[in-house]
């Protein structure tokens, strides 16, 4: 199994942001800060996990700038979220025991969203636990998996069911990988970063609101950064701050897995089904948290402009909704939303009736 990545040179050095646990390193800085922390550490062996568009693209440009005397040896998985399993996991597992793994061993998780999610699981429960590192190569996981330390993998559709909540070593986000992306993923992530404005800073969701160029984000990366982590450090095991960045993902990861499983309905990568869930959640909002409808129909045309509607039909709803029970907020039998209250105002633990959420997908629908 095997991967690859990207660098490009940039002009200014951003500041590293820590959390509890970890660190987030930018850009040429990265790459210095894990070689001093490799050169600090005597691991045994280093596991570069890759997919095969982070081998081919990013991994030759990668590999040459580790600086360690530990062998190093790559994994390959294959890409995609119907990868995310326990089949994957116990195939790497199986591996790296055959590779001579021990608890002083290290992986570099090289690629996005699904891989540093499902790297982080495996690598946290390999042997009770060996160090990683992760290093983001889509605009999504730098500004959503780089921090925080959710790991974890689906069962069977439904998302990030089991899992753990541990912090790598350190992150390593270098924005020169952008330009290996098409600009569907770039999009995706930038659903994410929109998120970011909504929940906590009405001039970042301003900013952004008004961007048309995907390839032009990388100053903006370090600030949704930032703002993730602030609520993480508050509340790193999301017993209550940490809630609200699900606004948008109740729905959001409903849809998701219902695209996922049904053939008759395009597979959504994760942004475009979070987008859709918040332009959803944003008139749930309204109905029940006393978000403004001019804010609602703001929110509305800002991710119209970006991300292509979704006609779903009353079956596509009424089977989406049968995935709410399985969403990882609940509890007691209650399903709960992050929601606003005005833009930059989340509220969170909303309990939301059904013909409520059902109004929302005729909002969505409607032009």
């Amino acid at each position: 199994m095997i991967f690859y990545l990207y660098f490009v040179p940039i002009a200014h050095i951003m500041k590293s942001i820590k959390t509890p646990n970890s660190i987030v390193h930018f850009s040429d800085i990265a790459i210095e800060k894990m070689n001093v922390h490799l050169s600090k550490t005597d691991y045994s062996n280093v596991f570069i996990i890759v997919d095969e568009n982070t081998h081919e693209h990013c991994l030759p440009l990668f590999l040459p700038k580790v600086e360690t005397d530990a062998a190093i040896e790559i994994i390959e998985l294959e890409s995609g979220e119907e990868n995310k399993n326990i089949e994957t996991c116990t195939q790497v597992w199986s591996v790296l025991s055959e590779l001579g793994a021990d608890r002083k061993s290290l992986m570099i998780n090289l690629g996005g969203g699904v891989l540093t999610d499902m790297g982080g699981f495996i690598a946290a429960t390999f042997k009770r636990g060996i160090q990683f590192i992760n290093v983001p190569t889509t605009l999504l996981s730098m500004v959503d998996a780089s921090v925080g330390g959710k790991t974890g993998i689906d069962l069977g559709a439904l998302k990030n069911q089991i899992g753990v909540i541990v912090e790598p070593e350190m992150v390593l986000i270098l924005p020169e990988f952008l330009n290996t992306l098409e600009e569907r993923q770039l999009r995706s992530g930038f659903a994410e970063m929109l998120k970011h404005g909504l929940i906590q800073d009405p001039a970042y969701w301003e900013i952004l609101s008004k961007t048309n160029h995907y390839r032009d984000l990388s100053a903006l990366i370090k600030t949704s950064v930032e703002i993730k982590a602030a609520v993480v450090i508050e509340d790193p095991t999301e017993q209550h701050k940490r809630k609200v960045l699900n606004f948008g993902h109740t729905l959001g990861h409903a849809i998701e897995s219902y695209c996922l499983e049904n053939n008759d309905i395009k597979t959504l990568l994760h942004g475009e089904a979070i987008a859709i869930g918040m332009i959803l959640e944003a008139f749930v909002s309204y109905k029940t948290s006393g978000l403004a409808l001019d804010a609602v129909l703001e929110i509305k045309k800002v991710f119209n402009a970006h991300f292509s509607k979704v006609h779903f039909i009353d079956k596509d709803i009424n089977q989406c909704l049968d995935y709410l029970k399985f969403d990882k907020k609940n509890s007691h039998g209650e399903i709960k939303f992050a929601l606003l209250s005005k833009i930059g105002n989340p509220v969170i633990d909303v309990l939301v009736p059904e013909e409520i959420i059902r109004e929302a997908f005729v909002f969505y629908l409607n032009d």
